[in-house]
């Protein structure tokens, strides 16, 4: 007997807590990345960003085939799959020895969490659309937003008491409870009359249809630009606090205050979005982004120092993952939004494009560190002024369509 559905409040928090299976990954990772540098990579320490961004293309490249599998087998088979994919590959970096073989480990890791990404998505696309989607995407992200405020004090204590290996420990954990929650208590949304048979001339089409619409297009293009912006970020942040502010024992706790801050920019778009409409939100959002990062840049070339551009940098840094709560859902509801039909192919090749691209922009930003945020708020910077670019070609795209 197929399970009842969930009332609308678990059944957010139960999305919430897939989509957290990707903040967990990365975020609690952070505070150990000086220990992985150490034990892995001596010579090379700026490698130990290459945790976050190994795990990260993993999980974009495993997107490009969720999505279909979803389609043609049913949701919850597919993320119970990657969910089995992420433990063993946990696993294996657990105990890895070696710098490839661990970040061979975080790949593999990052392909079984792509289940989780996408087919939640897909998952919610089933049940709703348009602003309703997006509203309970806000939802979504707020509950969400609690993983990079705990996951980082987490990785911090189960570092402190049994080294940074056992957080791969946790993440198997984690992945259990979530797997079994859903397993027992949300129906198959996707149900076999409405399945697309898995043949290469329909995943071929269904990726043309995709793509062929500029909405879709261009909507991909700003997520890129948004993920590039949290992609950097994540990477640099740690050595940012640790090496240019002094700050890396209290790292987490600042990451984590200023994670439940931006949780609000959810709430503000739950509250927002079905009055303004989600273009609004993201293009005066990313506007918003465009002046204050211009502004940090200066702060920064003027020669401030010491506590002063500390405080300078929680505000910037703050307002970025703001943005993120603002924007990301947004546009991913937006390039949705025509894709109903094939929602999970959609959502597969939306991801899996925009998270790769956003990694060939974001590595580069984090393997320039020299000791100052500068490199980081030039790229934030750039990054913002090139998605405000593009939301007001989707404006005119969509102008141009409708007439």
């Amino acid at each position: 007997m197929p399970p009842a559905a969930p009332s609308r409040v678990e059944f957010i928090a139960l999305m919430a807590m897939l989509f957290a299976t990707i903040a967990f990954s990365t975020d609690a990772m952070l505070p150990g990345l000086p220990q992985i540098g150490a034990d892995l990579t001596p010579d090379n320490l700026n490698a130990a960003q290459l945790v976050v961004t190994s795990f990260v293309l993993g999980m974009g490249l495993g997107t490009l085939v969720t999505g279909p599998l979803s389609d043609a087998f049913g949701r919850k088979p597919v993320i119970l799959a990657g969910a089995a994919l992420y433990i063993v590959a946990a696993a294996a970096a657990a105990v890895a020895q070696s710098l490839e073989i661990f970040l061979a480990a975080r790949v593999l890791q990052g392909l079984g969490a792509s289940g989780p990404r996408v087919v939640a998505l897909a998952i919610i696309r089933d049940l709703y659309s348009g602003r309703g989607m997006a509203r309970i995407m806000s939802f979504v992200m707020m509950v969400f937003t609690l993983g990079p405020a705990l996951a980082p004090s987490i990785g911090a204590l189960v570092i402190a008491m049994s080294g940074w290996r056992a957080i791969f420990v946790a993440f198997i954990l984690f992945a259990l409870v979530a797997s079994i929650w859903l397993a027992l208590r949300l129906p198959e949304t996707h149900p076999p009359e409405a399945r697309q048979p898995l043949r290469l001339s329909v995943l071929s089409s269904a990726l043309a249809e995709v793509f062929a619409h500029p909405v879709v297009r261009i909507s991909i293009g700003v997520q890129t630009l948004s993920f590039a912006m949290l992609f950097s970020f994540l990477s640099s942040t740690q050595q940012i606090f640790d090496l240019t502010f002094g700050q890396g024992d209290t790292f987490h706790l600042w990451f984590g205050a200023i994670a439940v801050v931006s949780a609000s920019g959810s709430l503000l778009n739950a509250r927002i979005v079905m009055r303004l409409g989600m273009q609004a939100v993201v293009r005066n959002t990313l506007i918003a982004q465009v002046a204050l990062s211009g502004l940090f840049c200066l702060i920064l070339m003027a020669g401030l120092s010491g506590q002063a551009l500390f405080v300078a940098f929680l505000i910037w840094k703050t307002s970025v993952f703001f943005q993120a709560a603002l924007t990301i859902g947004n546009i991913n509801a937006i390039a949705m939004e025509p894709m109903g039909h094939i929602a999970g192919m959609a959502a597969s090749a939306i991801g899996s494009v925009a998270t790769v691209a956003s990694l060939v922009l974001a590595v580069p930003v984090g393997l320039m560190f020299d000791g100052t945020p500068l490199p980081l708020a030039a790229a934030t910077f750039v990054f913002s002024i090139l998605a405000v670019a593009g939301m007001r070609l989707l404006a005119r795209s969509e102008a141009q369509t409708a007439a």
